[in-house]
């Protein structure tokens, strides 16, 4: 699939300027432009924060109405419990406000909803159980803002609520004791994008300084802040970055056992924000999706090594079972779209057994593969619950807001959603659904590669490169930097791993730099040794036998044209 190469104009005088500021490559002076980051004091906070560079916690609404009620808890020794979701930023969440609650001597309750047998956010079903166990204060964590309905429930049955979110609000607000949400429309607080488990660390960091408490008694628990910041795929900037780049350097040395326990299973060299990515969030996720969310709980919570090895070791297991059922899905999804031989404008599939708890994941694999939005429902008799991804340039949201006729409910954003179809009108919502994405334009839609930066072989070094892993933890709104090199021979060119990789070797006037091209193996019939070619891609550092080399991780490629 062609791909537009998009190329960020560079402002070269500025470039020099915030070069020599701040001692900086030039390259990496470039980049930080691009991401709006010119002012001394900005580059320094983006690439150096300290625990200085945290907002004022009071300036978030009903902060301070919510120490104080969770102070008098303390003082009266009340039974509380906090009600948080299910993923990974729910589960830490809890966890650290919990941990942090029993220092000050109030042991808590928590309470997680099943993903598949109660879905996300507050239920009265499981307000009522509460309630019922003498619980008077519930304090939630990343969700309650929707929960109008069960929250004024919870007030009938006598039981107060906090409600700590960073999801947006609707029209109305709950009606409690505090609601702590920067999404707010009468939000004062200069960052808004915090994780959940970013609003609970800034409840902590406050209840810290109304009691005079030492700044390490909420900062230690950054280890366990940036692993939920990270996993949620908020934007790694301001406060999101202090907390992620701090939090990264805690890690290694963290005092949560399940947390280091889990990490030693996992077979990372390094822990960046790669490993959380890819490493710790879907084993903490698995259990949510499979409906075990409370194995993920009690490992962050533990303080026993052996225990922390059992659910480790159940973790592991739960994801690896996550996995097969991911993967039996999307080859039935696959066969399900090449037997059609339709050239849809969206996919729009659905089967019965399918496990709704992994079709997001699915979905999201199948609009990458295939660059189309994709709804997967999964049939339980005539019930139909699903999930669906987007492509940019594509609102999901708006188009089921458009095509409802044949909709039980749905939720989510731009970009991804969830969807309830009867299986009774499901081809009649596929064909609407459909014909919508036809008539607005979706096939205009083409990929777009960012690129920051036009180079060349010559101007790349090691010290070039390494300076760039101060860009690091990469994320939303700092995505890993791409550069395009054109008019490169190569010089060699193989496959690896039974030819799922591209290996290259490539030339520029005398320089050499090799090149890998992960999943795209297939090219290999496309190019030849001495074909000049234009390349997009990451530069890395690729440690072998002891020897640092530089290597291109390819986005892209075509022919030149020169």
């Amino acid at each position: 699939m062609n791909k537009k190469w998009e190329v960020c104009q560079e402002d070269i005088e500025k470039t020099e300027q915030v070069s020599k500021e701040n001692n900086l490559t030039p390259l990496l002076a470039c980049i930080l432009i691009n991401r709006n980051i010119k002012q001394k004091q900005e580059v320094e906070m983006f690439l150096n924060p300290t625990r200085n560079d945290f907002h004022d916690p009071f300036l978030m609404p009903d902060m301070n109405d919510a120490v104080d009620r969770i102070l008098k808890a303390i003082k009266n020794q009340e039974k509380v419990v906090i009600y948080g979701d299910y993923d990974v930023d729910g589960i830490t969440s809890i966890t650290v406000l919990k941990k942090f609650l029993a220092e000050r001597g109030l042991v808590v309750g928590e309470y997680t909803p099943n993903r598949l047998s109660e879905g996300y956010g507050l239920n009265k079903d499981a307000v009522l159980k509460l309630q019922k166990q003498g619980y008077t204060l519930m304090i939630t964590v990343d969700c309650g803002i929707s929960g109008i309905e069960e929250i004024e429930y919870s007030k009938q049955l006598g039981m107060e609520v906090i409600v700590t979110d960073h999801h947006e609000p609707g029209e109305e607000i709950p009606k409690c004791i505090a609601v702590i949400d920067a999404k707010r429309k009468d939000n004062k607080y200069p960052f808004n994008q915090l994780a959940g488990v970013g609003v609970v660390f800034k409840l902590i960091q406050a209840i810290s300084i109304k009691l005079n408490l030492d700044a390490k008694e909420y900062l230690k628990y950054l280890d366990i802040v940036c692993v939920g910041t990270i996993s949620d795929i908020v934007p790694l900037i301001d406060e999101n970055r202090v907390i992620a780049k701090l939090g990264l350097k805690l890690i290694p040395m963290t005092k949560n056992i399940g947390l280091k326990t889990l990490i030693q299973t996992m077979g990372y060299r390094n822990i960046d924000s790669n490993s959380i990515s890819f490493g710790v969030a879907p084993r903490i996720n698995a259990c949510g999706r499979m409906g075990a969310q409370e194995e993920a709980l009690k490992l962050l919570l533990t303080e026993n090594q052996e225990e922390a090895n059992k659910i480790t070791e159940t973790l592991n297991k739960y994801n690896e079972e996550r996995q097969k059922t991911e993967k039996e899905i999307f080859e039935q999804a696959i066969e399900q779209i090449e037997k059609s031989k339709n050239d849809d404008p969206c996919l729009i599939l659905g089967q019965e057994g399918w496990h709704h708890g992994v079709i997001g994941i699915v979905s999201s694999k199948i609009t990458d593969l295939y660059f189309k939005p994709s709804i997967l429902i999964c049939f339980e008799g005539e019930e139909g619950k699903g999930s669906g991804r987007s492509i940019p340039g594509f609102d999901l949201h708006e188009a089921l807001m458009n095509c409802c006729n044949y909709v039980e409910k749905f939720g989510g954003h731009s970009m991804a959603v969830g969807i309830n179809v009867n299986k009774n009108n499901f081809e009649k919502f596929k064909k609407e659904f459909e014909e919508y994405a036809q008539n607005h334009g979706i096939r205009d839609i083409i990929p777009v590669i960012k690129i920051d930066k036009e180079t060349n072989l010559k101007e790349i070094d090691l010290e070039t490169v390494k300076q760039l892993e101060l860009l690091e933890p990469y994320g939303e709104s700092n995505k890993v930097p791409l550069f395009i090199i054109k008019n490169v021979k190569i010089q060699s060119i193989r496959t690896l791993s039974e030819g799922k990789h591209l290996k290259l070797k490539l030339a520029q006037d005398s320089y050499l730099i090799d090149a890998i091209g992960f999943g795209v193996g297939d090219l290999v019939n496309s190019y030849l040794i001495g074909d000049k070619i234009d390349v997009v891609g990451s530069l890395e550092i690729n440690n072998f036998n002891g020897n640092e080399e530089i290597q291109l991780v390819i986005k892209d490629m075509r022919k030149s044209t020169i």
